[in-house]
């Protein structure tokens, strides 16, 4: 677990600088919005104990808030991500269990089970995200259609990443 820090270190921060720099200035069509530095917690690994999940998510939340001027918004957002990452990953577990050592990727549990797993975390954050972000439900499906964008957009983008950059 030790050995794995420098690496996940140096992941927190790229995808911190790339959400911040990049990511943060896209907008398309007023409705999509990708949100990649939540991959960061969809590749933690396994036995990553749950309240240091939850630790690092409020920290990379609150960086992308402090950078991106939202007032706890993507704090709130990637905490309840890391709260439901448990449960969905229990929920998507083999019938053994997941293989000591491996972690939450295309490579060790194939792109069906990536795709299921990917696409409920990243629409568990936009949905709060979203709809934090609106606090009223006025436009309720017009937050619903930019939730389901977004979702499909920013999944893309995590799945994607599993074949350029995050390969093994």
């Amino acid at each position: 677990m030790i050995d794995l820090l420098p690496r996940n270190i140096i992941r927190f921060l790229a995808l911190l600088l790339v959400q911040v720099l990049i990511f943060n200035n896209i907008e398309i069509g007023g409705y999509i919005n990708p949100y990649i530095y939540i991959l960061f917690i969809i590749l933690l690994p396994f036995e990553t104990p749950a309240w240091i999940t939850l630790m690092l998510a409020f920290l990379l939340g609150l960086l992308v808030d402090v950078f991106s001027e939202t007032l706890g918004m993507h704090t709130t957002a990637t905490v309840f991500m890391a709260f439901l990452r448990p449960y969905i990953l229990s929920y998507f577990a083999p019938r053994d269990g997941y293989e000591s050592g491996s972690y939450p990727r295309v490579f060790y549990y194939g792109l069906p089970w990536f795709i299921k797993y990917a696409s409920i975390m990243v629409l568990s954050h936009h949905l709060f995200l979203f709809y934090v972000e609106m606090f009223k439900f006025q436009d309720f499906f017009t937050t619903l259609l930019r939730v389901i964008l977004s979702t499909l957009f920013s999944s893309a983008l995590i799945i994607i990443s599993q074949y350029f950059v995050f390969r093994k």
